[in-house]
């Protein structure tokens, strides 16, 4: 039967039920509310507000816990939200590994910061509390309208923090009060966060104590007198429904989801105004890692909660079974919910407080975490100076403090998968990366910081192997808080039916000239998967939503869907097999109409994170290679290449070796094509054989305020 007959025979069979197939109306998605994993701040009794103190073992913990009881009920996010703090990025990262969803859309937004404490940040809260006196803190961090002593414009950093530079000087605080944090919350939740719940997307906030009180108190419409009286434990997520009206309900739970109200954990009017629903116990996590260290302490060997490693069995098992470790090891009674005010209340934790204290850190003094815990020493240099390499920038053996402030364009394929060590195709299956890939991924972060990059925006694919490349990269430059756009049309080529088997078993089977075609041709196509294979992209949750919003519909794939789904289901056109020329039809156009017009255009500090036939389109483009030679391009795992904006040549970072590095890695018999000379403002070739840029030493900061050239030749093992 023809395609056409089939067509005809489905639109008869639904003709008398075509009001049943009309698009549904739209029912409110559910708001999960999350506070970030404990930090390392929080873990000392520390003032944090608007410092960026990272999360402790603890909080990667929670963290991870929380992603996993999200996945044991059955919730599926659309869309993240996050603060720029990295606390809070993190934790939304971690959340995002165990749901097998880090190519989800995540929004950081300066709004759902913490509060900011002024002069009581980064200062012990024990300390305050022996030198201020107890009553006098806590009017400070319970009162509704009490300021801490502000920050005087000199001593404010923030102002002349990168990652707030998008806002007004008004805008960054210098202190604030419980209602100032609240009220920058109201746009957020009025015009992107509400909007997008009307809208049916599940969304998850992923945010800190007092952030997610205003959103508690705007939902809720909780009285200013009884806010202060709202704690929100670490790592437990709370779940809102909604009704049409966007009013938070307290119903059953359609999906037979087990789960803790509100009330009960708060009193009088809080207990009966606050409608969400925590998915687990407060203090119970808590416990568990507290009867966790006794049993560690008393048994050697004792590991009841297995950590992450890398699985034969998938995600999602491997979560489930680690959630179901970790409740076993939940014993005891409901264990007492501290509510804001105590006078020892941390800020981070989900239980009793401890009573230790930091000593402060002093104004001007370098920690180890802002030079990446001194990591930079692993760089060796030379005994000689190393040749000047063509198309390599040198590297001086000294460490950079001078940034890049050049429009600049980064590309890196992503470090290697267990798929590549075994050599398969891989194409749009979701490989996460290997050990070796990740340590290729920090590295190329520590060399882009060692040589004084900076970047203003980041694109990857929706494959997780590149979004944790890009993520791996940004955390060793210290800038998780970077907008990171996400976009399928730079997933690998699309394999077909070839996609998971052996390439040598292919070639084995369909012959070496089938296989080279199949491979390095430009226009030949794997075999095609059918609508119904696992291989299929329509069959993966990710690329079913609307997201995929500039892909025209299929006619033929939504009647299948709807045939199957029986109700009027409409389905993209996604591929089933490409061409390396199919592949770079949807690759080119995003470079030219997004990438060179929103970021290179605009002066823009670019990072792209691809794969490997995708980073050929891009480089046939900016390089301008033949089509009939980019097929001998190779481009080598976790190895950035630079393309100079201004010059329009790619160049490579040097990594202190003294080794030819386009020669030290395999790029392919058109290796000269992708390191041509570099044009000048003339558009005639340079002779020069490197970039130049400045290369000042660094000035460090020493207790007593005067600086420290730091010179010194750094010793250890290099980058090969």
């Amino acid at each position: 039967m023809t395609r056409l007959a089939i067509c005809v025979v489905s639109l008869l069979f639904f003709a008398p039920c075509m009001p049943l197939l009309l698009p549904r109306a739209t029912k409110p998605g559910k708001l999960i509310l999350v506070r970030h994993g404990q930090s390392i701040w929080n873990a000392n009794k520390t003032f944090t507000g608007w410092c960026d103190p990272d999360l402790s073992q603890q909080g990667m913990l929670e963290a991870e816990h929380a992603g996993r009881l999200l996945l044991e009920k059955g919730y599926q996010i659309d869309l993240v939200y996050t603060s720029r703090l990295k606390r809070s990025i993190r934790s939304a990262w971690e959340i995002m590994s165990e749901l097998n969803r880090q190519h989800l859309p995540v929004y950081k937004s300066w709004r759902l910061n913490e509060r900011h404490y002024g002069r009581f940040q980064r200062e012990s809260k024990v300390e305050m509390a022996r030198r201020l006196g107890v009553e006098e803190v806590q009017k400070f961090r319970g009162g509704l309208h009490h300021r801490p002593p502000p920050l005087p414009p000199s001593e404010n950093d923030l102002l002349r923090d990168r990652k707030y530079a998008d806002l007004s000087a008004q805008q960054i605080p210098s202190t604030e009060s419980l209602h100032d944090c609240m009220v920058r919350t109201r746009p957020l939740w009025e015009d992107r966060i509400k909007a997008d719940l009307s809208r049916g997307k599940n969304v998850l906030v992923v945010a800190h104590g007092n952030s997610l009180r205003g959103l508690v108190k705007m939902i809720d419409n909780i009285p200013d007198e009884y806010i202060r009286d709202v704690a929100i434990p670490t790592g437990i997520p709370i779940v809102y429904k909604f009704n049409g009206r966007m009013v938070a309900v307290e119903d059953e739970d359609e999906e037979g989801n087990e789960g803790l109200n509100m009330t009960g954990v708060f009193e009088g009017i809080v207990e009966r105004k606050v409608k969400g629903q925590f998915l687990e116990k407060p203090g119970l996590l808590r416990e568990a890692f507290l009867r966790e260290q006794q049993w560690q302490s008393q048994v050697p060997g004792w590991e009841s909660i297995p950590k992450k490693s890398i699985s034969t069995i998938s995600k999602m098992e491997q979560s489930l079974l680690t959630l179901q470790k970790e409740k076993k090891s939940f014993k005891g009674s409901f264990e007492e919910f501290v509510v804001a005010g105590g006078p020892l209340a941390s800020d981070g934790a989900d239980g009793a407080a401890t009573a230790a204290s930091i000593v402060p850190i002093p104004n001007g003094t370098v920690t180890n975490n802002y030079y990446g815990g001194g990591r930079v020493n692993n760089y060796r240099r030379p005994s000689d100076e190393p040749e000047c390499v063509k198309n390599v920038v040198p590297f001086s053996g000294k460490l950079k403090a001078n940034i890049r402030k050049d429009s600049v364009v980064v590309i890196i394929r992503h470090g290697k998968t267990s798929h590549n060590q075994l050599g398969l195709f891989t194409g749009w299956e979701d490989a996460p990366l290997a050990d070796e890939g990740r340590e290729e991924a920090k590295r190329a972060g520590e060399l882009l910081r060692i040589h004084g990059f900076e970047f203003d925006v980041v694109y990857t694919s929706w494959l997780s192997r590149a979004i944790e490349t890009a993520w791996l990269v940004l955390d060793e430059l210290d800038e998780l808080w970077l907008p990171i756009i996400k976009t399928w049309r730079l997933n690998e080529r699309m394999y077909g039916s070839l996609t998971g088997l052996s390439k040598r078993m292919v070639a084995q089977q369909h012959g070496e000239e089938q296989f080279k075609r199949w491979r390095r041709g430009f226009r030949d196509r794997p075999p095609r998967v059918s609508s119904f294979s696992p291989l299929y992209p329509g069959n993966d949750v990710r690329y079913n939503k609307e997201a995929m919003s500039d892909v025209r519909y299929s006619f033929w794939e939504t009647i299948i869907r709807s045939v199957e789904g029986g109700r009027f289901l409409r389905h993209r056109k996604l591929p089933k097999t490409e061409s390396l020329s199919d592949c770079m039809k949807r690759t080119i156009p995003f470079l030219v109409n997004r990438v060179i017009p929103e970021g290179i255009n605009k002066g823009q500090r670019v990072l792209i994170s691809s794969s490997e036939n995708a980073i050929r389109g891009l480089l046939m483009h900016l390089c301008d290679i033949p089509e009939d030679r980019i097929c001998d391009v190779e481009i080598p795992n976790g190895l950035p290449l630079i393309y100079d904006v201004n010059s329009r040549c790619i160049k490579l970072l040097d990594d202190g070796s003294g080794r030819d590095l386009t020669k030290a890695y395999n790029f392919g018999s058109a290796v000269d094509l992708l390191f041509r000379p570099c044009l000048g403002e003339d558009g005639e070739e340079e002779e020069e054989c490197d970039l130049v840029y400045e290369w000042p030493s660094i000035k460090i900061p020493i207790p007593g305020g005067e600086e420290m050239a730091f010179e010194r030749e750094l010793n250890g093992v290099g980058l090969e």
